[in-house]
């Protein structure tokens, strides 16, 4: 089925409408990434990865996981990792690509009410989806909630460059030519389009680390990746442990 603009996404981020735009574009998803980002997905998913440096034994969420090549990432440590997205076209893609790793489980879930006990995982991370979420700030509630006492948040999103020159140069790639990229790539290109808007719209590297302490984590910092194009956001939860 080729998507039409009938069923895009918008900034309005109606769960329903997002999940479907995934949905339609999950066989493609990961060869158009590589191309628009010129093979630097790769390097930002490894950054992640060894940002969480997941640990045998350990139990760690992947929300927002897409097909799950960041969660096959992370199961290769030998932690029990679950990749969870909301788009079950994105969870069987994940599922025919990973789903005989052993350590690798797949649950769909909405990241404003994760179908997850208080406490159950030693780290959780997203990436690239916070922004699609309607609620980012209650998302990082959750997220607080389901994460062991001491434990870590990794989020890797698309941000703002820093420097004005190169930003406004990142700013008309996204508008003109992702788009393009993505039809070429055999890819629904209004999905694209919505994906610019929502990375165009998303707050700053600074902003977003506020978001995140004021959802209760500590020791909040961040670092950018290939020039700020996206930002790495670490962060624990207090060992104290109760959920903002």
């Amino acid at each position: 089925m080729t998507p039409t603009d009938d069923n895009r996404a918008d900034l309005g981020k109606d769960p329903s409408r997002v999940s479907g735009m995934f949905d339609q574009v999950a066989a493609g998803y990961d060869r158009t990434n590589t191309a628009m980002t010129v093979g630097n997905d790769a390097l930002w998913r490894a950054a992640t990865t060894r940002a969480v440096a997941p640990k045998p034994g350990e139990r760690i969420l992947d929300l927002g996981a897409g097909t799950a090549s960041s969660s096959a990432s992370l199961a290769r440590s030998g932690a029990e990792v679950v990749a969870a997205d909301f788009s079950p076209g994105m969870l069987a893609e994940g599922q025919r690509r990973h789903g005989r790793m052993r350590n690798l489980s797949f649950v769909q879930a909405d990241a404003t009410d994760l179908p997850f006990d208080d406490g159950e995982f030693d780290a959780v991370t997203m990436s690239y989806a916070l922004r699609n979420v309607n609620d980012p700030k209650k998302a990082l509630r959750e997220l607080l909630r389901v994460t062991k006492p001491g434990g870590r948040l990794v989020i890797n999103e698309f941000s703002t460059p820093p420097r004005r020159l190169f930003r406004s140069a990142y700013r008309f790639y996204n508008a003109q030519v992702l788009p393009r990229v993505a039809r070429v790539a055999g890819t629904n290109g209004a999905a694209y389009d919505y994906l610019n808007e929502s990375i165009r719209e998303w707050p700053d590297q600074k902003t977003l680390a506020t978001w995140i302490r004021d959802a209760g984590w500590t020791d909040v910092a961040y670092r950018n990746l290939s020039f700020g194009i996206v930002a790495l956001h670490r962060a624990r939860k207090p060992k104290s442990g109760a959920a903002a």
